[in-house]
């Protein structure tokens, strides 16, 4: 079962649902988690035509992070750090062409480390992450190849893989991060308590007919060993 997770590396209740994303992941190991890209504010501009300047967006954000360090299940906001830095609230563009060149180059955990590796920088250690000496030193402290990725992250293919990604969004006719589309048909939005999203998830494999969890027995049982109780036996 396909499972897109709709993400910005800025934004903040993405934070929460990747760490109850994780969980989901490890208990359900069939489904195929992909990482879409969603863009809050891909360069400066977007900003401008949302807040009126790039100078206003870090006072409204950071009310964003009260609310959302509260929907946090380990409330892991700094929100007193940020107020005290003096950089401007980062784009999008970067960090997610960061997150983008390590799926490209190595699988979609690969993706995922970078991108709770950025969000962990921004909303805990309250760095720039459109900096990409603070994008270097975050892909650094994963296993993913830095030169490879670094390679990747110039090629043009990959912010053309980004912005197939935001036009998948407008397909599918997402409004807002996080988001999770199941089979390309079912839409569960926002950051969602952990019940919610496995009950969902659940549902919507229940109705597609996909086992989430074992196997499905073909045929029946023939003779066999087995062990029961911590011996074996055999029929």
């Amino acid at each position: 079962m396909q499972v897109e997770f709709f993400h910005d590396v800025i934004c903040s209740f993405c934070f929460p649902m990747s760490y109850r994303m994780r969980k989901v992941a490890k208990k359900y190991p069939k489904l195929e988690i992909i990482h879409r890209s969603f863009a809050l504010g891909w360069e400066k501009e977007q900003f401008i035509q949302q807040f009126g300047s790039h100078e206003a967006v870090k006072p409204e954000v950071i009310h964003h992070w009260e609310q959302a360090n509260q929907n946090d299940d380990e409330h892991r906001f700094n929100i007193e750090g940020m107020k005290e830095k003096d950089f401007l609230f980062p784009t999008s563009k970067n960090g997610l062409k960061a997150a983008k060149a390590a799926g490209m180059i190595a699988d979609q955990e690969a993706y995922w480390a970078v991108f709770d590796g950025l969000q962990q920088a921004l909303f805990v250690e309250n760095r720039d992450i459109s900096d990409m000496k603070i994008i270097d030193s975050v892909v650094k402290q994963t296993s993913i190849d830095f030169d490879a990725w670094k390679t990747q992250f110039e090629n043009p293919e990959t912010e053309q893989a980004v912005m197939e990604d935001l036009q998948r969004v407008q397909d599918y006719g997402i409004q807002g991060a996080p988001a999770i589309v199941v089979n390309q048909k079912y839409l569960i939005s926002g950051a969602q308590p952990q019940e919610v999203i496995e009950q969902t998830i659940e549902q919507i494999a229940k109705e597609e007919g996909f086992q989430l969890k074992g196997l499905t027995l073909m045929g029946s049982d023939a003779a066999a060993c087995n062990m029961i109780d911590g011996k074996w036996v055999c029929d």
